[in-house]
């Protein structure tokens, strides 16, 4: 069991504001080489978790996420061994099941926030591991620390949380256009888990041309601030994974609605298109804000008002979230 260290004082409230992230797709789901799934990702100025957390009687939560938020916080104090209560407020929480981290991202905001409350020095690879979250990705645990765009290298024999092992700062300049369906929702639960149980192997040849195409193409695009090669690059991958797992989702997107724009968008000219995690929710990867203007505004004309599509441009989030401690009154005397 991993507990932590101790600080010598908790703090009077904790809080965290953790940002949503895209999951890009996988690289080797069947672990040809030893190694299963991998995968990368990117993360997001749109969409946040933030909470604050304070010493209470009991343990309660209110707010967007609340109930999920409170099991998370049973759960950590439970893995710590941690008396007495905490009251969580939450003024906002990602969607749930829409392909954007919501549960990773609340779980460890939950967790670093428990364990900063208790003065307990806690890294977020052991609060995911307590709160049993990163099994397949290390994608959210890195859009947590750091932010950027991030490639795992999947999980190994130990069956640890997956080891993040590139980062990149994505261009500000660079936006992404998410094209989300209010209709539906992506596997999630048991489904996701059947899901993953259900689908064919992986072919060793296209994993190793998905890991060729990240080391050799997408990384240096990004490092060399050149969007084409990087939105080439992620939407082969997005073809290739997206139909592989098309028998658990019913085509290579989740939503057809979201599939429609996506064939629009791409017809355009833009190649950089995929869906998030098991979606719905698309993305379209765009050179600028002004582009991003002129596609939003052609997508509301050609798919109309009564349209379920909701687009919503949003930029790259490279830095890690925020947990902030407000010092208790006794450690504050102490200092003065």
């Amino acid at each position: 069991m991993i507990r932590g260290k101790s600080h010598q004082s908790s703090p009077a409230q904790v809080l965290v504001d953790a940002r949503a992230r895209l999951h890009l797709g996988f690289l080797d789901v069947s672990g040809a080489l030893g190694r299963r799934f991998g995968s990368i990702g990117l993360s997001i100025k749109s969409f946040q978790t933030r909470l604050r957390i304070r010493p209470a009687a009991d343990i309660s939560a209110s707010g967007p996420g609340a109930e999920r938020a409170a099991q998370f916080a049973r759960m950590m104090a439970q893995r710590l061994g941690i008396g007495g209560g905490m009251r969580l407020s939450l003024e906002s929480a990602i969607p749930d099941h829409l392909g954007l981290g919501s549960g990773t991202q609340m779980a460890l905001a939950v967790g670093r926030a428990v364990a900063a409350m208790h003065g307990r020095d806690m890294s977020t690879r052991e609060a995911a591991s307590l709160l049993q979250r990163g099994a397949r990705s290390g994608i959210g645990i890195g859009a947590f620390d750091q932010g950027g765009f991030l490639v795992d290298s999947g999980v190994g024999e130990d069956g640890a949380v997956p080891p993040v092992t590139a980062r990149l700062a994505y261009p500000d300049a660079w936006r992404v256009l998410l094209i989300m369906d209010a209709r539906g929702q992506g596997l999630h639960g048991v489904r996701e888990v059947d899901a993953f149980r259900r689908l064919p192997p992986f072919p060793r040849e296209v994993a190793a041309h998905l890991c060729h195409l990240t080391l050799m193409q997408i990384l240096p695009g990004l490092q060399e601030q050149r969007l084409q090669p990087v939105a080439d690059g992620i939407g082969e991958l997005q073809r290739l994974v997206g139909d592989h797992f098309s028998p658990a989702q019913g085509g290579r997107f989740t939503s057809p609605a979201v599939a429609d724009a996506l064939t629009w968008i791409e017809a355009l000219g833009y190649r950089g298109i995929g869906q998030s995690s098991w979606g719905p929710t698309g993305f379209a990867l765009l050179p600028s804000e002004e582009d991003a203007q002129v596609v939003v505004a052609a997508a509301r004309r050609r798919f109309g008002d009564l349209s379920p599509l909701r687009f919503v441009v949003t930029a790259a989030h490279n830095e890690g979230s925020r947990i902030e401690s407000e010092p208790a009154l006794d450690a504050i005397k102490e200092v003065h």
